[in-house]
């Protein structure tokens, strides 16, 4: 597996650790000097919760399957021979979106010229509330703050991992509550919310390209056709596969793809008190993958505008799982998984 010995000798390395206190069950281990919380499963990494100062908002990064398959692309942060290099915001899995009273939180980077870093937002994480470890899952909770390009609060975060593992699958749990430190209102936009962005095996074979413009008008051009192996396909709830999953609204949506001798499905699924159920699917075939439930007259012109609003103390909690199964999940299996997450609360 591309860049896993590394991954884990530096998740070893600090603090005196042995390959022995990772052996056994789901391990969460954080390291704030090093802006990172570890989660490894019986000593083999899953995927890490980090910082760096070179991204704008907290991600998971790398995600690995339970066949040791890593399914995320690596640029901007590890770059790979072959990969797509566009959208430098991509990175890893994400929570955040592209028009929060007026600032964009989803599009920010390095890559944005400093006469328009205002009108951009960044999420800065502030505080690792817990960590649990556990035979079959483990738990992160750490908060953050969303503060917009002239230097504003506007939201705290809280958002609650649960990490854990199942026969062929690894599976994460996450809750973002979001309270507004003053009036949010999250204009319907495409950009957002929970965003995945896949490897290039994972791309579809069939992608057709063009530019891809962001809320500020600003495009950004990818190349037609998949990258090399692309063999990457979406399935909705609702049946529709491929690219025209793109827009539709579903409880799940999941991408199949191949490599190697493996095949690999990342799920990932709604839950019923979320804001907006059943979420958008803002899914391309170049390898964003995201569920975005707060774009309702982008993605669908004839609808009203949802501008979904917290007014100051007000606070909503958006819940997602995301799967990473070593098999190709039929719709029925994806249907039991989602009706098992509707059921739970929290």
């Amino acid at each position: 597996m591309r860049n896993a010995g590394a991954l884990l000798a530096a998740m070893l390395a600090f603090g005196g650790m042995t390959v022995s206190a990772f052996a056994q069950g789901v391990r969460v281990a954080a390291n704030e000097a090093e802006r990172r919380v570890d989660i490894t499963i019986d000593g083999q990494p899953f995927t890490s919760y980090i910082w760096p100062s070179s991204l704008k908002k907290p991600v998971l990064y790398p995600l690995i399957s339970d066949d040791a398959i890593t399914v995320t692309r690596g640029y901007p942060l590890e770059p790979r021979t072959g990969e797509r290099v566009d959208h430098p915001h991509h990175a890893g899995l994400w929570f955040n979106y592209g028009d929060v009273n007026g600032f964009d939180f989803w599009n920010n980077s390095d890559a944005i010229k400093p006469e328009d870093r205002h009108k951009m937002g960044s999420i800065v994480q502030t505080k690792i509330v817990s960590t649990k470890s556990g035979a079959d899952r483990g738990e992160l909770v750490v908060e953050s703050t969303w503060v917009t390009g002239e230097n504003k609060q506007i939201l705290a975060e809280t958002t609650r991992y649960v990490f854990s593992r199942r026969a062929h699958a690894r599976v994460i749990d996450e809750a973002v509550t979001l309270k507004a430190l003053d009036r949010a209102v999250f204009h319907d936009d495409k950009e957002g919310v929970l965003g995945l962005r896949v490897a290039g095996w994972l791309e579809s074979p069939d992608e057709k390209g063009g530019e891809f413009t962001d809320a500020s008008g600003k495009p950004t051009k990818v190349q037609a056709g998949g990258s090399p192996g692309a063999s990457g396909v979406y399935l909705t709830s609702e049946g529709v596969k491929g690219g025209a999953a793109w827009g539709t609204r579903g409880r799940w949506c999941s991408l199949t793809g191949h490599t190697g001798e493996h095949t690999e499905t990342i799920a990932i699924l709604d839950h019923p008190g979320n804001p907006g159920y059943p979420t958008y699917w803002h899914a391309r075939g170049y390898g964003l993958f995201a569920a975005n439930p707060l774009g309702r007259s982008i993605f669908d012109p004839k609808q009203a505008a949802f501008n979904f609003t917290l007014e100051k103390d007000q606070a909503a909690t958006f819940r997602y799982r995301v799967m990473l199964v070593s098999h190709e999940m039929s719709a029925e299996e994806l249907n039991r998984e989602s009706d098992a997450f509707a059921a739970e609360s929290n």
